[in-house]
């Protein structure tokens, strides 16, 4: 999919009303983990954003993912959007999401036109209430992953999403027999399942409500 063309999609999919929960709960594991729509959030609940930006590569549209080292927590080697946890300095979402994504992986704030933001999807896991910003440059990036925080960063074109192969589904087990049954895009030999995933499905909806 050529840049131009998935930006003026977006750009009219945003026009729309945002698929939100719809959208979401298709990728979502099951069993669902209603906490995630309920309205009434926890009194300690912490907020953050994730980067989706797009940036033309030989005309085509591309976006970064990350995948973060193995650590001690609960997104340790998963598969992500450059993003993090809101600071005390940052005025809104959109900057905490410029912020991390040019502490990440040096995508230069300036760089960046902002689209819109997507709908807020809360992470019970870690407590986090993640606003997701779309925003595109012109030129790629010059990335750069920090050490601590990126293990390495997939550049991925748009139109990989819409290979029907890319979505798969497995069971994956956790400590004291916990299960889930696990919807995923498998991008570049890695799995993206969990928020990230559920994300992702929003953004494609945006794309399709955008031809209408």
């Amino acid at each position: 999919m050529d840049f131009r063309s998935v930006l003026d999609l977006l750009v009219n999919g945003m026009k729309h009303p945002l698929p939100g929960k719809k959208a979401q709960l298709s990728m979502s594991p099951n069993p669902v983990d209603l906490r995630r729509f309920d309205p009434k959030l926890p009194d300690n609940h912490r907020k953050g954003s994730v980067l989706i930006l797009l940036y033309p590569n030989e005309d085509k549209a591309f976006f970064p993912l990350i995948k973060r080292p193995v650590y001690q927590g609960v997104h340790s080697g998963q598969i992500a959007f450059p993003g993090g946890k809101m600071e005390d300095e940052d005025a809104d979402e959109v900057e905490t999401a410029l912020r991390e994504a040019w502490e990440e992986v040096n995508i230069r704030p300036e760089q960046v036109k902002l689209i819109g933001r997507m709908s807020e999807l809360f992470i019970p896991t870690s407590n986090f209430l993640v606003s997701p910003i779309i925003g595109y440059a012109e030129e790629v990036p010059d990335f750069v992953p920090e050490k601590k925080e990126v293990d390495r960063i997939i550049q991925t074109a748009v139109s990989v999403l819409y290979e029907p192969e890319i979505r798969k589904q497995k069971i994956l087990e956790f400590s004291n027999n916990f299960q889930l049954d696990t919807p995923y895009f498998e991008v570049d030999q890695e799995m993206v399942w969990g928020a990230t995933a559920m994300i992702l499905n929003e953004f494609l909806q945006i794309l399709e409500n955008g031809k209408k």
